[in-house]
């Protein structure tokens, strides 16, 4: 399986971020992941568009930016200029999402959606064609460190078999406790990315490097 990783950023020691950088670029990591928080669509702050202008320079990894705001069409191309390379919208968020989709690729990004955990696969019913992946939260936004929702497992099933019955190459992201434990889970239901945080690679009793090392054990399925 060639599942990608993509490291989320919110995770690393922001004392260290460049070294971090470093260390995700020589630990093969597939994607940076930004989780951008307005403190209105989800009730929490991150960062912006500068801290994604000032790591582009140092780094050749794709940026894999996930929009967590309301209106999202606003700050579109804000950080696509920045340096996004994928730019994730969320269904919840979005009053026009073709238009916003469109917006995105218009600006020479690929388009992806997130749903939440309470949001049902129908949502996608007219937008899979549209995109380059879907992005399904095995938590509630907002916040590092949260344990998997179980149904997330049986969504990402689901969410296959209706990319794979419709004829589409449409990935899937999964994003929310992507632990040593969950990841085979969430690969084995159908996750081509997983989107790895403080439950894998960024540990407190482990360096990156291992973290990384350990994660792509466990979905080749050496430790399972």
């Amino acid at each position: 399986m060639d599942t990608k990783i993509s490291t989320s950023i919110m995770c690393a020691d922001f004392l260290r971020l460049g070294e971090a950088v470093k260390e995700l670029e020589s630990s093969g990591a597939d994607y940076l992941h930004f989780d951008i928080m307005d403190g209105h669509f989800v009730p929490n702050f991150t960062m912006g568009p500068d801290i994604l202008k000032s790591i582009r320079g140092e780094t050749d990894i794709p940026f894999d930016t996930h929009l967590m705001v309301y209106e999202p069409e606003r700050y579109i191309e804000t950080f696509i200029q920045a340096g996004s390379d994928l730019v994730v919208i969320h269904v919840e968020a979005c009053r026009h999402l073709h238009r916003t989709i469109n917006l995105i690729k218009e600006n020479g990004a690929r388009a992806g959606v997130a749903i939440n955990p309470a949001t049902p696969l129908s949502a996608l019913d007219y937008l899979l064609d549209e995109v380059y992946m879907v992005l399904v939260m095995a938590v509630d936004p907002g916040f590092a460190g949260q344990s998997m929702i179980p149904s997330a497992i049986g969504k990402i099933r689901q969410l296959k078999q209706k990319i794979t019955q419709s004829g589409l190459d449409v990935k899937i992201q999964v994003d929310g406790n992507v632990s040593f434990q969950n990841a085979p889970r969430m690969v084995l239901a159908g996750a081509d990315i997983l989107v790895a945080g403080s439950s894998s690679v960024f540990r407190k009793d482990m360096t990156i490097s291992e973290g990384m090392k350990a994660l792509r054990r466990c979905i080749l399925g050496m430790d399972v």
